[in-house]
């Protein structure tokens, strides 16, 4: 999607802070973390939502959760102490980027609601 700013990182056209890429997924730090540790994992293939995913996408969906979020936690530091998992759907959900990510958060101690 030509105008899709998720789009444009992870064909390299706009620069990011990235920590793990491979053919279908790229991840990179958030511009305005939450937590200590904050990033964002979004797959290459543009998928406007998780309520966009189709049954072609499932193997995409199992390697962010099974091997790419896993990976990451454990890199980053925060596999032991725990983190949060955080996909926003549709405007009313509080998705400002129409292109799925989820958003990894960790480094201290989550509180609920989240803020």
């Amino acid at each position: 999607m030509s105008d899709c700013i998720f789009c444009k990182i992870a064909a390299g056209e706009i620069p990011a802070q990235k920590v793990f890429e491979d053919d279908s997924v790229v991840a990179f730090r958030d511009l305005s973390p939450k937590a200590p540790v904050h990033v964002l994992i979004v797959p290459k293939k543009h998928v406007a939502s998780v309520a966009a995913f189709k049954a072609e996408d499932k193997d995409l969906a199992a390697h962010i959760f099974v091997d790419v979020v896993p990976k990451l936690a454990d890199e980053l530091g925060v596999s032991d102490a725990g983190f949060r998992l955080v996909i926003n759907t549709g405007d009313d959900g509080g998705q400002t980027v129409h292109h799925l990510h989820v958003h990894l958060l960790g480094g201290r101690k989550m509180t609920w609601p989240p803020g």
